[in-house]
């Protein structure tokens, strides 16, 4: 992973935080043993996760855009407008949006550095 792929990782997951985002993470155990397994990230401390030599990979579990649904793009477009014409909001209320909801709106899945959530590999349906 490139300083510029870690640098975006971060950026996108710590505005996430405030949602219970989901990483998939492969990391050594106490015996140098490989060990895979699903972490809700509830700690914004990021940047020690990302620099400690434990932590092998570690990737968010994230919807393609594409997978939206028709309500959730009338709902996103109702939020959008609203704050191009309403000066009580803002865009990072789209933003908020599409965290909340799990969205790549940064292209992370197409650059290998998160899980595309499918119907059969959903870790936020509980």
């Amino acid at each position: 992973m490139t300083q510029e792929d870690k640098e975006l990782l971060l950026k996108d997951l710590c505005a996430r935080l405030p949602y219970g985002v989901i990483l998939n993470v492969t990391l050594k155990d106490k015996y140098d043993e490989i060990v895979n397994r699903d972490i809700e990230m509830f700690d914004n401390n990021l940047t020690y996760m990302i620099s400690d030599s434990h932590w092998k990979t570690y990737k968010p579990y994230l919807r393609p855009m594409s997978s939206m649904t028709k309500e959730e793009k009338e709902e996103y477009q109702y939020i959008t407008e609203r704050w191009m014409y309403n000066a009580d909001y803002s865009i990072a209320d789209s933003i908020d949006w599409l965290n909340a909801h799990h969205f790549d709106y940064r292209g992370l899945i197409e650059k290998g550095l998160a899980i595309a959530i499918t119907e059969n590999n959903n870790p936020y349906k509980k």
